[in-house]
């Protein structure tokens, strides 16, 4: 599929309504060791479970959004399979597929949760204390650090924990004749014109001359964005 049929094929659907992430769902092999991994290392609260679920597993919530474990139970064995053995080997060699393997090597770019943390000195000492094996990562943009502590839950799922919050969040917007030709306005007008809208018009042909550099703070940049909306 080229880049302009999936461009198309994405414009054709409208943004689902969405409010913020609920939880996230987990299969584990040992619920009770996920319940307490949760629970007793990353500080999430058991929370009541619907009853008329008819199998294992628990609710937790904290940090504004929830952790659901399941109990990932083995395949039942076909009533026409003699050979028991042979079926409950089949039977654990497909529950070994659900999950990552606990102890694998740690890969910051496999999939995982993450979590935001401004005390990342006393999370490394946590991990410490209860033996948990982890990977240190900083990032470096400009002249901020953003400090990363990859690690695994008792199934083998990636948990990252960072103070991502560092970086700014700078929105990208993408050029148009709409967009340019406002943020020219406002430039005539002397608004406050964000970094992200300042180049806007230099990627036009008709405007030759770049715009002078700003270093405007969020506040600025929503300021903009409001001027631009309007």
């Amino acid at each position: 599929m080229t880049t302009d049929a999936r461009t198309s094929s994405a414009s054709a659907f409208a943004t689902l309504p969405l409010k913020s992430l609920n939880h996230i769902s987990r299969n584990c092999k040992d619920l009770e060791a996920s319940i307490e991994f949760y629970q007793h290392l990353l500080g999430f609260v058991p929370v009541k479970r619907p009853g008329s679920f008819n199998f294992a597993g628990a609710w937790l919530f904290n940090y504004g959004i929830g952790i659901h474990l399941l109990q990932a139970e083995e395949e039942t064995c076909n009533e026409v399979v003699v050979d028991a053995s042979a079926a409950a080997a089949a039977a654990h060699s497909a529950l070994d597929q659900l999950t990552p393997k606990p102890g694998a090597d740690i890969n910051p770019r496999d999939n995982h949760i993450s979590f935001q943390c401004d005390d990342m000195l006393l999370v490394e000492q946590k991990l410490q204390e209860n033996g948990v094996k982890y990977v240190r990562r900083v990032v470096v943009d400009d002249d901020i650090e953003v400090d990363q502590l990859f690690f695994h839950d008792p199934d083998g799922h990636m948990i990252e924990v960072c103070n991502c919050e560092n970086l700014p969040i700078e929105p990208i917007i993408i050029p148009t004749p709409r967009l340019i030709k406002t943020a020219t306005m406002m430039k005539k007008q002397q608004v406050v014109v964000a970094p992200s809208l300042s180049s806007l018009i230099s990627t036009d042909v008709h405007f030759s001359q770049k715009l002078d550099h700003y270093k405007s703070s969020f506040a600025h940049w929503w300021v903009s964005l409001k001027y631009l909306w309007i």
